[in-house]
């Protein structure tokens, strides 16, 4: 039987609408597939096969006339997004699409929704891990914290669905060489005579003391960096996002909107020159490790150190991202799981009476085994 047609509003300035040949009703993107189906009738079809890096065209943009100028105006889009009072992300609105709950903090959102123009993404990775096998990743995480409440385990049996968000990240490229001072450290040792009781005895005896012998250095080191991830949004803490490490970015494909149908997008709200800053806060902990490598010895001092960096590009891509949010004695706590490698990351609530009970127990079993002691 051939299903009706779901009637459809035109919309010139959402171009992220991609109806159904067959029924018209909106399209998804199935994860780990390179195909867009139908929930209402089943139909899929065929979006343009994924492509590795260098060959879907990526484009690395040169950093230092946007760090001056600011982001052009001809790469930007429209976009349509609600702010979450509770956690600030910024999500991005269907077409159609006037209120949400957050992925991130499960708080209702209704507002009216705001436009905005915003850098384009250059790139999108899409989502590989389903959300049947997000969910089943995420059941197991939570039932492996010990002293959670039973709430939690009921939130895991209870099987919600995740969302899937495509969250904001910045990548920077650089090439850098850096002189430093400092000192190298090589340990010997010397013999000295220490007294020490032994069996009630007072006896005099040989140690060997470690000793430093400390030699001033300097050098130059040289690194390139090729895609630190910053994240561009404030809604997740960074050791959430953090912990989703590593990401395979030889699989991020140029932009294209086919593969947000069915997902949430969220907009970056970290502005270029502060992500700037923290992707150089990363390579310059790389750099230092390359200058203790390069001091050498047992032990090593940083003196000063001059960092130059040049040949700085940049790019803005989406990454996917499972969520779920659970709400505890008003608190909300947040799951997250690599909608690529199936990595799970979160908050934990803590049960006070089940630690309670296990102090108690644990009490209670050092005293039997101290009367049985006796």
């Amino acid at each position: 039987m051939k299903l009706p047609q779901v009637p459809r509003a035109v919309r010139r300035d959402t171009p992220s609408v991609y109806p159904c040949e067959a029924c018209g009703a909106d399209l998804r993107f199935n994860p780990g597939e390179t195909r867009m189906v139908c929930d209402h009738c089943g139909h899929m079809q065929d979006i343009p096969a994924i492509t590795h890096r260098g060959e879907s065209g990526l484009r690395e943009l040169p950093l230092a006339p946007v760090l001056v100028q600011g982001l052009p105006e001809t790469e930007s889009i429209g976009q349509r997004h609600l702010s979450c009072p509770n956690c600030s992300a910024q999500i991005e609105l269907g077409p159609d699409q006037q209120a949400t709950e957050c992925p991130f903090c499960a708080t209702p959102i209704v507002a009216e929704a705001g436009g905005a123009r915003q850098f384009a993404p250059q790139g999108v990775l899409p989502f590989t891990v389903t959300e049947t096998e997000a969910r089943a990743a995420l059941t197991k995480w939570l039932k492996g914290r010990w002293f959670a409440p039973n709430g939690l385990a009921e939130f895991a049996r209870k099987g919600r669905r995740m969302t899937g968000v495509y969250a904001p990240f910045w990548t920077f490229d650089a090439r850098s060489r850096t002189r430093y001072s400092g000192q190298r450290g090589d340990y010997y040792y010397e013999t000295r005579l220490v007294t020490v009781n032994e069996n009630g005895q007072t006896v005099r005896r040989e140690e060997q003391e470690r000793r430093i012998r400390w030699t001033p250095v300097t050098g130059q080191v040289a690194r390139d960096f090729d895609d630190v991830l910053v994240y561009a949004a404030r809604s997740l803490p960074d050791d959430h996002v953090g912990r989703l490490h590593p990401w395979n970015l030889s699989r991020v494909a140029a932009y294209d909107g086919s593969f947000l149908a069915g997902f949430s997008a969220e907009s970056y709200t970290v502005e270029i020159p502060e992500a700037h800053h923290q992707a150089q806060a990363k390579m310059l902990q790389v750099i230092q490790s390359d200058i203790r490598r390069d001091i050498g010895g047992d032990t090593q001092r940083l003196g000063a150190m001059d960092p130059q960096f040049h040949d700085e590009t940049f790019k803005h891509i989406l990454l996917p991202i499972w969520s779920a949010a659970y709400r505890f004695q008003g608190r909300s706590y947040r799951f997250i799981v690599n909608g690529q490698t199936g990595v799970v990351s979160g908050d934990r609530p803590w049960s006070v009476w089940k630690i309670a009970l296990a102090a108690l127990l644990a009490a209670l079993v050092a005293g039997v085994l101290f009367y049985i002691a006796r």
